[in-house]
Formats: structure tokens, C-alpha cells, sequence
């Protein structure tokens, strides 16, 4: 009887309120990144540098990347609004071995999510992304702190267009 109890309790703590939570607002913030993108560094738009696919997943309560550069480098990574926190979350992985856990929330129509970047003697600097919608296409640009975020430089600057077909 006791095992039925915790099973019941079990089931009734992990099963989610339903869909229906996914639904509100907050879960959309970032829908504007879901596409097929290629992807091209700033300000050079000769030539892609990778292709991206997100998509939504689990009834829309998550968001997953696809990435694949053209030297090799893939990742990917799973998008989620967070609600027990009021936070966006990524965590992102890479062929090459790299993971950054990723927070934050949308800002104007920036979705901003900073994460530590590890490095083997224990120090750390942060990582700032920033993403929001350029018309048709998807900006996505970096920056690097080095000072606990006082000051920023940046990594990178792209742009996401939806992608052609070769």
C-alpha cells in the first residue's frame, strides 16, 4: 500500500500541469529563432558559415538547436523558459567538448542569456548572447567579460537568414 502511495505522489509530482502551462507568454518570448538558418558572420556575407535548425519540441515547452559549422564545429543545444524561476535556460554542447549553461530572460526584443565560461585553472569570464529578430532574418551576437561584467568585448556577429537551397 505504502508503494502505491509514493508511485501515486511520484506520478502526480512529475507529471506537468499539462501543455497548458507551455502556452503562456513567456514560452513564446523565443519563438522568432525557430527556423532553418544559415548563418553568416558579420560583416562578410559572402559565404555561409553554418547552417542552424531550431525547432520546437516537447508541445512547445523547449526549444532545440541544431548547429553545424562549416569547419567541423557542431553543436546543440536545448531552449527552455524556466517558470519555478522566471528565467530563460540553455544548455549547450559541442563535438569539441564544450558546454555553457545559459541564463537569462528578453529584454526589449532581446533575448539576452549570459552563462561562466570555465577555464581549467577554475577562473571563469562571462559570456553574453544576445538574439532578436531583424526582419526576416535572426541577429545573434556575442560578447566576452572579463571583469564580472563591468565591461564587454565582442566574439562574434551574426546573421541568421532563412536558408536556400543549394
Amino acid at each position: 500500500m505504502r508503494s502505491m502511495l509514493v508511485i501515486g505522489l511520484l506520478c502526480a509530482l512529475l507529471t506537468p500541469t499539462g501543455a497548458a502551462q507551455c502556452r503562456s507568454p513567456e514560452y513564446r518570448q523565443f519563438d522568432f529563432w525557430v527556423g532553418d538558418w544559415d548563418a553568416y558572420d558579420l560583416p562578410d556575407m559572402a559565404k555561409a558559415v553554418a547552417r542552424i535548425q531550431v525547432s520546437s519540441i516537447m508541445e512547445g515547452c523547449a526549444l532545440r538547436e541544431v548547429y553545424v559549422q562549416k569547419d567541423g564545429l557542431n553543436g546543440e543545444s536545448f531552449t527552455l523558459w524556466d517558470a519555478s524561476r522566471g528565467r530563460w535556460h540553455q544548455s549547450w554542447v559541442t563535438n569539441r567538448g564544450a558546454l555553457l549553461l545559459l541564463e537569462g530572460r528578453l529584454e526589449g526584443e532581446r533575448m539576452v542569456l549570459t552563462a561562466p565560461e570555465w577555464k581549467p585553472d577554475g577562473s571563469s569570464t562571462l559570456l553574453r548572447g544576445m538574439w532578436w529578430r531583424d526582419g526576416a532574418n535572426v541577429r545573434h551576437k556575442a560578447e566576452r567579460s572579463t571583469d564580472g561584467g563591468r565591461t564587454w568585448v565582442p566574439v562574434w556577429d551574426m546573421v541568421f537568414q532563412p536558408h536556400r537551397a543549394a
